[in-house]
């Protein structure tokens, strides 16, 4: 008997001391609860509608708003130029002196002819008369009277021809003073003192163009132009009244042209080379910074759009197709991930057309803490962004779509 109570006895007190442990270690457990750690921090903004003005950004080129190519209208040889070169003229001017000599001549023979038939007009007038007077009374024949009156008829006659003529000298006279056809500046000269020009010659003496005010031309895709009015019809965007024809000019070196212009039309016909639709505008250029012939850049008015939302370009990523998302956290605390469509740049903003609507919480900075479908406890956005995790903070991988 003894020899079996001692086995007995050595069983409970080990099931004794195994009891105590377990009691010993449910009450460390009490007093150390495992705490889960806080949702991470992002940086959000919140999508908001507002009046936007967009504008287009096109390349362009300036041209004169007049030019005249000045040619001779009668032959001769140059006896002075009246200009300097590169000047400003004024309409009227005189900028060639063509020999008028044999012009002049031409000039006094007409006259002189013209001077000749008017003192020939009279008697024939008074021949005229009295022979119709004699013939009412038989004196003369018919014959006689239709002779003196086809010689003054004749006389009337020339002394318009000669009229003509003398008028066609005259005009021709003046043509020998080659004058500026419209006020602009003048560049160089084609022919020197001494050379002989003909009437109507293909080779311009000088060119003169007129600068202020100064057209810039710039294309416009189709493409562009069907999307915009595709916007005005479906009331996305709307005209400006009398701003939207105010152009602004960005000039070769990246620098704002100071003054505006207006935008005159748009060209109804396509360059079938380039699918492209010209825009004219007009600047003042009374400092004649702008040239003919240099590349622009005209920002024309496209419309308002009243219910734009334009959020931060740091907030938008890419999938691996290349399409832009972003991270969004719900009301509920939970991130999802929203695919969204962008229509152009805004500064540093992005026009988003789809996607996203008034009131979300897009997350701008801390998206490489987040994943979708976890929670995460969104601050305002300040500029200064979210405190970067510690040494001894666990980080969650960035997000990535599929």
């Amino acid at each position: 008997m003894k020899s079996c109570s001692i086995p007995i006895r050595l069983t409970h007190l080990f099931l004794a001391v195994i009891a105590s442990f377990a009691i010993l270690l449910g009450a460390c457990n009490r007093q150390q609860p495992q705490s889960s750690p806080p949702p991470p921090e992002v940086a959000t903004v919140e999508v908001r509608e507002q009046e936007v003005v967009l504008t287009a950004e096109l390349p362009g080129r300036t041209s004169a708003y007049l030019i005249a190519e000045v040619r001779p209208q009668v032959s001769g040889i140059i006896q002075k130029r009246h200009f300097k070169e590169g000047s400003s003229v004024k309409a009227g001017q005189l900028l060639y002196q063509i020999d008028s000599a044999p012009f002049q001549a031409a000039y006094d023979s007409a006259a002189a002819s013209l001077a000749r038939s008017q003192a020939n007009l009279p008697a024939l007038k008074s021949r005229a008369e009295r022979y119709r007077e004699l013939l009412a009374s038989g004196a003369v024949s018919q014959q006689d009277y239709d002779d003196i009156d086809s010689a003054y008829r004749q006389a009337e006659a020339d002394i318009a021809y000669w009229k003509a003529a003398v008028e066609a000298a005259r005009i021709n006279l003046g043509y020998t003073r080659v004058t500026a056809p419209i006020s602009g500046r003048i560049g160089k000269s084609n022919v020197t003192e001494g050379a002989l020009v003909t009437a109507n010659q293909p080779a311009p003496l000088a060119t003169i163009q007129q600068l202020d005010p100064i057209y810039v031309d710039v294309p416009q895709s189709t493409v562009d132009l069907l999307r915009l009015k595709r916007s005005m019809d479906g009331g996305s965007l709307q005209h400006n009244g009398a701003e939207q024809k105010k152009v602004k000019l960005v000039l070769e070196d990246g620098t704002m042209y100071p003054l505006e212009g207006t935008l005159l039309f748009r060209d109804i016909t396509v360059d079938p080379s380039t699918g492209t639709i010209t825009l004219r505008a007009v600047f003042p250029n009374p400092d004649n910074i702008l040239l003919p012939g240099m590349f622009v850049r005209g920002m024309a008015q496209e419309g308002i759009n009243k219910q734009a939302i334009l959020i931060p370009q740091q907030a938008v990523s890419r999938d691996p197709k290349g399409n832009p998302f972003v991270l969004v956290v719900g009301s509920d605390g939970i991130v999802s991930q929203r695919q969204i469509t962008i229509d152009r740049a805004v500064g540093n903003q992005w026009l988003v057309i789809s996607g996203l609507a008034a009131g979300e919480q897009v997350v701008i900075e801390g998206s490489q803490r987040v994943r979708p479908g976890l929670p995460a406890r969104a601050v305002p956005f300040d500029g200064t962004g979210v405190q970067t995790p510690s040494a001894g903070e666990q980080s969650t991988p960035t997000v990535s779509a599929n």
